[in-house]
This record gives structure tokens, sequence and C-alpha cells, in this order.
């Protein structure tokens, strides 16, 4: 079986290899497809794509849906339960932690760096955003549902909900997006494995 799969790398690295440097759709990569093709490993691929897509959407749709059950929570600086308030980043650690079992740091500053940058137009339910709105960049948190909404601990005397990224008031102060890891979409870690 080993000798099996070593002529076949073999055969597919020769195949490769003769090909023009930085041409990716000449004979050699029309024969690799061919290849991939006959031996099932484009559809298995496939298969596994999807797999994985499926669970990312399944947590992103478990992570939105365990937020929402915080609306009506107060506001409480440095709250991090449900009982006794959240402030915004604590209140994001522990959608996260009770959602997917994943730890944030505990400030918003070190959420944002310790996560995927990614651009606005790339949101996706369960993404991070985080606003300037003490004067500091990543002073504010929330974490993203779709249709450019939000869900937040706002501020002292108010309570978590929803509100729109399009208003005024946040659009002028939004800082970034990011991703955690474990919402990563499949292409993106196939792409981000070829890059050097």
């Amino acid at each position: 079986m080993k000798r099996l799969l070593s002529a076949f790398f073999f055969g597919a690295a020769l195949t490769v290899a003769q090909a023009a440097p930085g041409d990716s759709t000449g004979p050699a990569f029309e024969n690799m497809d061919a290849l991939l093709v006959e031996k099932g490993l484009i559809t298995r691929l496939g298969e596994q794509l999807q797999k994985a897509q499926n669970s990312v959407t399944e947590r992103a749709s478990r992570l939105v849906y365990n937020a929402m059950g915080f609306i009506g929570v107060p506001y409480r600086f440095g709250g991090n339960s449900a009982e006794t308030g959240f402030d915004c980043s604590g209140f994001v650690r522990a959608v996260f932690a009770e959602s997917l079992g994943k730890m944030l740091p505990r400030r918003a500053a070190q959420q944002a760096a310790a996560t995927q940058v990614i651009d606005r137009s790339e949101l996706r339910p369960g993404d991070l955003v985080f606003f300037n709105t003490l004067r500091r960049t990543f002073s504010h948190v929330g974490i993203y549902i779709g249709d450019n909404k939000f869900i937040h601990s706002p501020r002292a005397g108010a309570s978590i909900r929803i509100e729109n990224m399009d208003v005024r008031y946040w659009n002028t102060r939004f800082d970034g997006a990011r991703r955690v890891a474990l919402l990563e979409h499949p292409q993106q870690t196939a792409a981000a494995a070829l890059t050097y």
C-alpha cells in the first residue's frame, strides 16, 4: 500500500513539475485535475469541505442563539455572569465559553489581538465587531449576528441588546472585525495552509 501511495504522489509530482513556472492552467495541471477526478479525490475533498462547512455553520448558529438568550441581562462593569450582569467583553467571553468551550481573553483589546483580522465585507454570524467608544481602539466589542446587526452589552444603565451597525454612532466608531479560529470556514483554512 505504501508503495502504491508513493508511486501515486511521485507521478503527480512529475506531472506538476512538467508545468512551466507560474503556469497553473497548462496541460500538466489539466492532467492533474483529471487524475484527481479519476481517483475520486475531488469528490471526497468536496464532501469533507461540505461537512466542515456544515459544522462551522452549526457552531455559529449555536453561538448566536445562545447570545440571544442573554438579551435583557443588565450591564455591569467588570461583570462576567448572567446573575450579576456583563460588561461587553465579559459577555462575549461567556457566550464563546458556553457555546463552543472557547476561552477568549478577558478584555476587548485582548480579544481583538487574539483573533483573526477580517474585512467588514467578510463578516459572518459569530464574528466579533469592535468599536472605539472610549477614545481608544478596541474599547468595545460585540458579536455579529448578520444583516449588519450585532448583539452586545452596551453601557451602565442599559442591558444586552441588538443594534444596527449602520446607525451613525456605531458606523463612525467601527474599529474592525475579527474571526475566532473555531468559526473559520474550511476554504479559508485550506487557502491559509497554501500561503507561505
